[in-house]
């Protein structure tokens, strides 16, 4: 069973116009966010169709796995601005204190037109414009994947992070 309720970081602060109708819980707590009124039973083609459209609307796609679980039980589609999480990560660049992700983006330097769209939907600024060129920091990458989706060229790709 899959659930779709409003996202309470945004539904609290108002801090951007990201659709609010984000968060998604799965099997118990799906059922446990329904029977409280606090959520809505949602098809797989609904909750793919809610998840596109967060990622349109640059969102970063959060699953949260908790301890002695094996799959995920919440899907959380963030912004920087209004998600505690994120917005610590921003903040103060430990970005897997709380969350992380096993990828990174990776630029190709040699087809890259430099042309900023990456920058625009960083959430974690990563990427910069300095003097018309793409300056990336790698370190602050949390491996979300808008930078790729949005790339006219086809140049940033999600690649495995290298540990250690």
């Amino acid at each position: 069973m899959i659930s779709i309720g409003n996202c309470g970081c945004r539904e609290k602060l108002h801090r951007c116009d990201a659709p609010l109708d984000t968060c998604f819980s799965l099997e118990r707590g799906a059922e446990e966010l329904i029977s409280k009124g606090l959520a809505k039973k949602v098809s797989l083609t609904e909750a793919l169709a809610a998840l596109r459209r967060s990622h349109e609307a640059g969102l970063v796609h959060v699953s949260y796995t908790f301890r002695d679980k094996d799959k995920p039980g919440i899907v959380c589609s963030c912004c920087s601005c209004c998600c505690q999480s994120l917005s610590a990560l921003v903040r103060f660049g430990v970005l897997d204190a709380v969350v992380a992700s096993r990828y990174v983006a990776e630029t190709d330097s040699e087809t890259c037109v430099d042309c900023g769209k990456c920058v625009e939907r960083c959430q974690f600024k990563a990427r910069q414009l300095e003097n018309g060129e793409l300056s990336y920091d790698k370190s602050r990458c949390f491996g979300c994947g808008l930078c790729v989706s949005t790339c006219p060229t086809g140049s940033v790709s999600l690649v495995e992070r290298k540990v250690g």
